[in-house]
């Protein structure tokens, strides 16, 4: 091999060389980026996770309040009709005794 032969296979492997080490920087700048990129995308779901579960949380306190509402105002209701029975018609020394004659059914029931 001559000297101009080896000076240019010299030239051609230090560019190859030249040409491996610029890739690698390339790919480890991708692999840098890829990581950002996907620790920004994490952060964001984690984000979007929080807001949904903050949204959730407040649907289910309006949900239960509502509730409740509607609960107390059945039973007033409830309680106010009622009253308004046995204030027109009270229960009857019958109605007393089988009440009562009920409850001990079932006490009886219950503890045997």
């Amino acid at each position: 091999m001559t000297k101009t032969s080896t000076r240019a296979a010299d030239a051609a492997v230090e560019a190859a060389i030249g040409l491996v080490l610029a890739a690698e920087r390339a790919a480890s700048d991708a692999v840098e980026q890829a990581e950002r990129d996907a620790s920004a995308q994490v952060e964001e779901a984690r984000g979007r996770a929080r807001a949904i579960a903050e949204r959730t949380e407040r649907r289910i306190r309006a949900l239960r309040a509502a509730f409740a509402a509607r609960a107390e105002r059945v039973t007033a209701e409830l309680d106010a009709q009622a009253a308004a029975q046995d204030a027109a018609s009270p229960p009857s020394g019958d109605d007393l005794a089988r009440v009562a004659r009920a409850a001990r059914a079932l006490a009886t029931d219950l503890t045997t």
